[in-house]
């Protein structure tokens, strides 16, 4: 393969978590055992430094009719109330007439908060029942991918321009960028949220790598991306949602100077040796490890006649349930609050999803997939936690 940043064939193999199937594949029960397996290798660039995955599960497999809602968590929902809030206060106060273009809009959490704003408001979506959605909802979303020939057809300019963990996605990156670009105003504003590798190496967040996720970026890698494209990051800061997120905002080659907390940043990245190749590699031992560790806990638990339910059905959680080999031996139920998995089975390893409000009993543990959102999940389950069940996390964000 070349690199999908710079087009260098210089890659080395730093992270192999095997054969997997695509993470959001959740199946029906005609479906279990007839899922396609993929290989889920992280390879890093020795030219630009980008770590990336070596295989491409089609876009249209993975993002034509997903089941993800970024609505269901109420911390999104506050997170994207937050920064449609500091945007628009900090680079449009007074403008009057001002207009937000979301990328993988989904149901239209984040340009919900756009309108509450005054701006004129437009999403995009590759996922059908997704898109419907948030169109019912009153959130003017179109249905199809998005790149430089989608941003041609769309004709008009946006201050706001916005892409919240879609950005790593990108099977058609340079000219999804491309189309950035093109859809920017001359004082317009890229917001880019994706999360951080260097935080997820430190947090040894390892499932945060599935086929979903082509690219893993820090600060370094990413503007590189972006100057090929004659744009540039001039602020980012690190925000706690989905276990170390950078915020960063971005603008038109030459428009704006680095600011002192990126710069300062940048240069914590060189000085922890992030970019470095010795430092993923690192990173798969420890994952080993936290593997080790994980099946142990998980043993002993059952063999101590437990009952365990896994806590959230994300995505990333299948990464975690397939490399640790969890099924429903371990597993009784991954208990979700998202409708659209209702009936279904994780990819892989086949565990029965339950949703939250249909539950009949209670587990002694719940192993939280979701871990994200932890601050979440023990504010809602205080009662639970009270009784003596215990909240297992597997992964557990520094700071």
């Amino acid at each position: 393969m070349i690199c999908r940043v710079c087009d260098s064939t210089n890659l080395e193999l730093a992270i192999d978590l095997g054969e997997q199937p695509w993470g959001n594949d959740f199946l029906t029960k005609e479906q279990v055992g007839k899922e396609p397996f993929y290989p889920l290798r992280v390879v890093f660039c020795h030219e630009c430094k980008t770590v990336q995955l070596d295989h491409t599960v089609k876009k249209e497999i993975m993002f034509g009719d997903h089941t993800y809602l970024s609505g269901t968590t109420r911390t999104l929902d506050e997170h994207f109330r937050r920064v449609a809030h500091e945007v628009d206060s900090r680079f449009f106060p007074g403008k009057k007439k001002k207009a937000a273009f979301d990328i993988g809009s989904n149901d239209g959490t984040q340009l919900k908060h756009y309108k509450s704003l005054g701006y004129d408001i437009l999403g995009v979506e590759s996922s059908v029942r997704t898109a419907k959605l948030a169109n019912e909802r009153g959130f003017p979303t179109l249905n199809e991918f998005f790149n430089l020939q989608a941003a041609k057809r769309i004709k008009r300019k946006f201050e706001v321009i916005n892409a919240s963990g879609i950005f790593f996605h990108l099977e058609e990156l340079h000219s999804v960028t491309d189309g950035i670009k093109e859809l920017l105003a001359d004082d317009g504003v890229f917001v880019v949220q994706f999360i951080y590798m260097k935080t997820a190496m430190d947090n040894i967040a390892f499932d945060q790598i599935y086929h979903e996720h082509l690219l893993y970026y820090t600060l370094e890698t990413i503007e590189k991306l972006l100057a090929r494209h004659g744009l540039s990051m001039f602020d980012a800061y690190e925000a706690p949602i989905h276990g170390g997120s950078i915020m960063g905002f971005v603008t038109h080659k030459g428009k704006a100077e680095k600011s002192k907390r990126l710069l300062s940043m940048l240069e914590a990245e060189r000085d922890a040796r992030t970019n470095e190749f010795k430092s993923y590699l690192d990173f798969a031992k420890k994952v080993e490890g936290l593997k080790e560790r994980e099946t142990e806990y998980i043993n002993r638990a059952k063999t101590a006649g437990k009952t365990i339910y896994g806590l959230g059905a994300p995505v990333k959680g299948n990464t975690l349930l397939n490399y640790f080999k969890i099924g429903p031996d371990k597993f009784e139920y991954l208990i979700e609050r998202n409708p659209l998995r209702k009936g279904l089975y994780s990819p892989g390893m086949h565990i029965p999803i339950q949703l939250e409000s249909e539950m009949e009993k209670q587990p002694d543990i719940y192993y939280v997939l979701a871990w994200n959102f932890k601050n979440e999940i023990l504010e809602r389950n205080k009662g639970l936690i009270e009784s003596g069940i215990e909240f297992h996390f597997p992964i557990n964000p520094k700071g």
